[in-house]
């Protein structure tokens, strides 16, 4: 009696089981194809921000899809180097990529506009611009000649001003200074005599250890920590002026989004939004703890001096106004850009920046 009612309370159980599993598949996954494609990732593995935020679209994807829909991803230099992604994925060598657009102002300046532009956009500036500010379709339009289609997938927020070997005091104090420094913010300090260095993540610390540069910039406290920089160098600069709120990219191959299911399309543009509010809550939450770590170590935190500033506002909205003149898609994005910045910044200043300077400073006076 027992072990027939025991038989019995199984072949339920089982079967209550198999008909919850069915249940629990996402439905559109139970008609739809599976599908494997890699990422090639800018970063390396240490960063578990930058990095972490392909794995977060992967995760996401198989999860949404019941498995079927698989994205592996795969750091700097596993398939191609860090800053060959756009490339690879343009040429179909992988099916998406994740990277900063900027790694790429050598092939046009425009690029800049899809990761972040100096003295721009904060994160939610440039979160306001691509979404409901008429940047997407511009950004579309650009990325069409690549073969490619961008999806904001990540945000570091504002970033550090870098680490140095010596003070920076004056203007002066910029010539020659072999800085390591991704996208055009490079072509800025060069007006100023800087000698730009663009070097994957990865590879920054060996090249400022041996000396082959003087200074290096990378993102900020929680990233610069891990990636030992303060053992190197010990002047710790702020702010980033040439990255008020880098935005990252998915970006896909043409033909393989095509070829993409439409509720896989769905998913993975879901993911990158995903990824967008993590990769930025994450740093922001990490930061603070990194950056009194790094003090507390040795770290000399400066900030930059108000005229070395002036002079770097200047020379990139030379830099901005000459490239316009001579590039017809840089002044395609830039004109509506600058439009959207100097409207943005008329609410910040009077909504955002009075709040944040009370509260910053109230606290103090305590």
């Amino acid at each position: 009696m027992k072990r027939r009612s025991f038989l019995t309370s199984v072949g339920v159980g089982a079967g209550v089981g198999v008909a919850a599993s069915t249940l629990a598949a996402p439905a559109i996954a139970q008609t739809q194809p599976e599908i494997r494609w890699r990422l090639a990732s800018s970063f390396p593995k240490s960063l578990d921000t930058i990095y972490g935020a392909a794995d977060v679209i992967s995760r996401r994807v198989a999860a949404a899809t019941d498995n079927k829909f698989q994205i592996r991803p795969f750091a700097a230099g596993e398939i191609v180097p860090g800053l060959q992604v756009l490339d690879a994925v343009k040429d179909g060598t992988v099916e998406c990529g994740h990277t900063a657009s900027y790694y790429y102002v050598g092939k046009d300046p425009t690029f800049t506009f899809d990761s972040t532009v100096p003295f721009g956009l904060n994160a939610r500036q440039q979160n306001a611009w691509i979404h409901q500010g008429g940047g997407m379709a511009l950004l579309r339009e650009f990325f069409k000649d690549y073969n490619v289609l961008n999806f904001p997938a990540g945000n570091t927020g504002v970033q550090m001003g870098g680490w140095f070997r010596k003070e920076i005091k004056t203007v002066d104090d910029l010539k020659g200074l072999k800085f390591r420094i991704g996208g055009f913010a490079g072509q800025v300090l060069s007006k100023l005599g800087v000698v730009p260095q663009q070097i994957a993540g990865g590879d920054i610390y060996p090249s400022l250890e041996k000396g082959t540069i003087d200074a290096a910039e990378w993102i900020g406290p929680y990233d610069d920590e891990k990636l030992g920089f303060n053992k190197v160098a010990k002047y710790y600069y702020y702010p980033g002026w040439w990255e008020g709120g880098l935005n990252v990219s998915l970006l896909v191959n043409q033909q393989q989004w095509e070829q993409l299911p439409k509720p896989y399309q769905a998913v993975l543009e879901a993911a990158c939004f995903e990824a967008t509010v993590i990769m930025n809550a994450k740093y922001d939450a990490e930061n603070p703890a990194a950056l009194k770590r790094l003090v507390a170590g040795g770290a000399q935190l400066k900030p930059f001096p108000r005229d070395v500033m002036e002079a770097c506002y200047k020379a990139a909205n030379e830099l901005y106004d000459e490239t316009a003149k001579t590039n017809a898609k840089f002044a395609k994005m830039y004109e509506p850009w600058k439009k959207f910045r100097d409207e943005e910044n008329l609410w910040f200043r009077v909504g955002e920046n009075s709040f944040d300077n009370f509260v910053f400073t109230a606290g103090q006076r305590r």
